[in-house]
């Protein structure tokens, strides 16, 4: 079974583009690309889905399948919001609240249709499979 980070990077080998050229055609940014291709990226949003696949010439579906949508029930949404708070923040030193690891966090910037700048508060465990990914 490939990974999500594997498919991708074959596609866009395939195209012959690079990273930074797959930014540039799907509208993301670099960093999350980077992201998406070293494992770091488990769970993509729609827009960002579709707008791979329309570049890549693949599915939706065939992206989706290969993504790791863990699910955070053992850590209580107050705990999250929390998080991402601090995360947006620039709170630092944050640890997992499923096994105490530290957590790499960053402000993913996006902007809607309107132009207006959104930011979405990103983390992933160094250790456990727990990540934030909205």
């Amino acid at each position: 079974m490939k990974t999500l980070a594997q498919f991708i990077q074959k596609h866009r080998d395939d195209l012959g583009l690079s990273p930074k050229g797959l930014a540039m055609e799907t509208g993301l940014p670099l960093e999350q690309i980077e992201d998406i291709e070293s494992g770091k990226e488990l769970f993509l949003s729609v827009t960002v889905r579709q707008n791979l696949a329309k570049i890549l010439k693949c599915s939706p579906e065939e992206i989706k399948k290969l993504e790791k949508d863990f699910n955070n029930h053992i850590v209580s949404d107050q705990v999250i919001e929390s998080l991402k708070e601090l995360i947006l923040n620039e709170a630092g030193g944050l640890k997992c609240p499923v096994c105490g690891a530290p957590l790499v966090t960053r402000i993913q910037k996006l902007y809607d249709l309107e132009d207006n700048l959104m930011l979405h508060p990103k983390a992933h465990c160094t250790k456990c499979s727990f990540q934030i990914h909205s």
